[in-house]
């Protein structure tokens, strides 16, 4: 291993309601690792990202995530069966398949942040 070997990168999601935005990304299948001081560290399989307890409107309604799995459908059901859009009040697309080489749907979390799920076709 070298001095300039990458060990991983987060990006910081913002949240308009802190525990709201906690408690929407553990039902869309996420593990919240560990919470304080305004920052919770959230993981699902070597995946993670850290969201914050701090909002812009135009930051957040601006903030796009990818994540790629291994069937985008499977998670658009696990989402859409827990309800989310009702508890949450969030947009959520129907899975698609896009000319790029990609199935996904969109979703919107509750501070605006959009995300990309998908799985390569």
């Amino acid at each position: 291993m070298s001095d300039y070997d990458v060990i991983e990168i987060k990006a910081f999601i913002p949240s308009k309601d802190f525990e709201l935005s906690k408690r929407f990304y553990c039902d869309i299948g996420f593990e919240m690792k560990s919470s304080s001081d305004g920052v919770a560290y959230f993981s699902v399989g070597n995946s993670s990202f850290l969201l914050q307890d701090f909002y812009l409107p135009a930051y957040a309604e601006n903030f796009m995530m990818h994540l790629l799995v291994t069937s985008a459908d499977a998670w658009w059901s696990r989402i859409n069966d827990n309800h989310v859009v009702g508890k949450y009040g969030v947009d959520l697309g129907e899975p698609e398949d896009r000319e790029w080489g990609i199935r996904d749907f969109t979703l919107v979390d509750p501070s605006g942040v959009l995300w990309r799920i998908g799985n390569n076709m």
